[in-house]
């Protein structure tokens, strides 16, 4: 059959996801399961992939989808909820908006630094609209607030919740996750130091609005970008984006009450030292355990990578029952709420309401999975490669973020967005010749661009800000910062690769 022909049959899954989520707006969990058994018929009848085949590819889809992702992403969304219910988020929340008045530093705080965190510690959509709903109740114009959060909430994305997007892709695409990391670390870092900057021009409406605060800018973006890329280098995917962002939040407000005292709150709640630290502490303790059972301590990481299942699907998968991240954040989180007074048995009825509340999006991240799994074994991804590959040549690297921008705009999710386009990517990586550690990274960040005008992320910042129907405007303002935010990371995986090592 004529490749090009091959192509466009093989795009029909992903053109009606993107038609059944962006224009029917039909919900996730009732259109990717439609969208899985579409995939499934096409790959039986045009790939003439054997039936048991598919069915094997799916349920390993389904299995990987379980343990680790939805494990993880449970996990993430777990820890978060505890610290509502033990009401440390109180605390965290003063201790952030008592450092100054001034806007500029309250967004590098709350929307840069805060939103960085939630990011890396939960992830959908807490990144959003806890900054964006406190920056409203500040003053701060609402439209305005969820714009900004919304901008920021793009290069931490791509190690949220836990490293899930990345530590996804390289278990889907059979790549090293420690490599795919710093690749991804490398792409975003330039980045990483330029959106603080942005976020205060945009916040004094003028490039003159940096002046007073520049230093601070840099620093809040440096101070992410650095500890991002050694953790991402050393350490792996679970740790880059929980490590920039506390490290960014202690040198922004450290800096702004050294050199900025005099925009401190007059009448700020002054917090025990104790109280403040036992209110971190599920997160210190998500930091440390993922942090000694990583491949930096090889024997405790060996030792417990042991204890695992591998069961026969369309290839051996293997479930890591206790070294993978979302089992030890659980531990944390009940050592974590145990140490601040919660009994078991509430923390435990916080993990059962957090499963209850993530059930449709177990169904939707299954359904993909299984379908991303049975387009890539039965060569339908492959197909889709190598018409993008012909037409573009060795200028692929510069749509390799857009692609991935689609994904996130579509799904709302970079996990989903690297789930969908990853294999893609790698395929045309393999076809170029190209390192496909470089093309991935270039995915996951142009997922991170996406996340800015998804109507998932534009939906859960107009509901944190009481601004439900302003949803055209805030498009309208965010999308030609996505525009430039995928050139400069077109560029970047174009012309960057080298001075990598890639």
């Amino acid at each position: 059959m004529n490749m090009y022909l091959l192509f466009f049959i093989a795009l029909i899954p992903i053109v009606w996801l993107m038609v059944s989520l962006g224009v029917v707006k039909t919900p996730g969990h009732k259109a990717t399961p439609v969208t899985l058994m579409i995939t499934f018929v096409l790959a039986v009848l045009v790939w003439k992939m054997p039936v048991m085949d598919a069915v094997k590819a799916g349920l390993e889809g389904v299995a990987s989808a379980l343990w680790p992702i939805i494990l993880v992403i449970i996990a993430a969304v777990f820890i978060y909820n505890l610290s509502l219910h033990t009401k440390s988020m109180d605390v965290i929340k003063n201790m952030m908006t008592s450092v100054s008045t001034d806007q500029r530093i309250l967004v590098l705080i709350l929307a840069w630094g805060f939103g960085g965190f939630l990011e890396a510690i939960a992830g959908f959509g807490t990144a959003v609209a806890i900054p964006a709903s406190i920056l409203a109740a500040l003053g701060f114009n609402p439209v305005f607030a969820a714009i900004i959060c919304l901008i920021a909430n793009t290069t931490p994305t791509a190690f949220g919740a836990i490293g899930l997007p990345v530590s996804t892709l390289a278990k889907l695409t059979n790549l090293d996750p420690n490599i795919l990391s710093f690749a991804v670390a490398c792409q975003l870092g330039i980045l990483i130091v330029l959106v603080p900057i942005v976020l205060v021009m945009l916040t004094g409406r003028s490039v003159k609005a940096i002046k007073g605060v520049f230093f601070l800018s840099l620093v809040s973006g440096l101070s992410f970008a650095i500890p991002q890329v050694l953790a991402a280098k050393y350490i792996g995917a679970e740790l880059p984006a929980i490590l920039g962002s506390v490290v960014c939040l202690a040198a922004t407000i450290g800096w702004a009450k050294v050199f900025h005292k005099e925009t401190a709150a007059k009448d700020a709640e002054k917090i025990p030292m104790k109280q403040a630290v036992m209110a971190w502490v599920p997160f210190i303790l998500v930091f440390a355990i993922i942090l000694i059972t990583s491949p930096l301590f090889p024997g405790i990481n060996k030792g417990l990578s042991k204890i695992s299942t591998t069961v026969n699907f369309y290839h051996p998968y293997t479930f890591k029952w206790i070294n993978n991240p979302g089992t030890l954040i659980i531990l944390a989180g009940f050592a974590g709420g145990l140490m601040q007074g919660a009994k078991f048995g509430e923390i435990a009825t916080v993990l059962g309401k957090t499963v209850k509340q993530m059930s449709k999006t177990m169904l939707t991240i299954m359904a993909i999975v299984a379908l991303a799994k049975v387009m890539s074994y039965s060569g339908m991804i492959k197909s889709i490669a190598v018409v993008l590959v012909a037409v573009t040549g060795q200028a692929y690297p510069l749509i390799a973020p857009i692609i991935g921008a689609i994904g996130t705009f579509v799904t709302g999710s970079d996990t989903s967005a690297n789930i969908l386009f990853g294999p893609l990517q790698v395929e045309a990586a393999n076809s170029l010749g190209i390192n496909p550690y470089w093309l991935a990274a270039a995915n996951t960040g142009g997922a991170t661009a996406g996340k800015m005008i998804s109507p998932q992320s534009i939906a859960v910042a107009t509901a944190a800000t009481g601004l439900i129907g302003s949803e055209g405007k805030i498009l309208t303002a965010t999308v030609k910062f996505c525009i430039v935010y995928v050139i400069i990371l077109g560029l970047i995986a174009y012309f960057t690769a080298p001075l990598f090592g890639f």
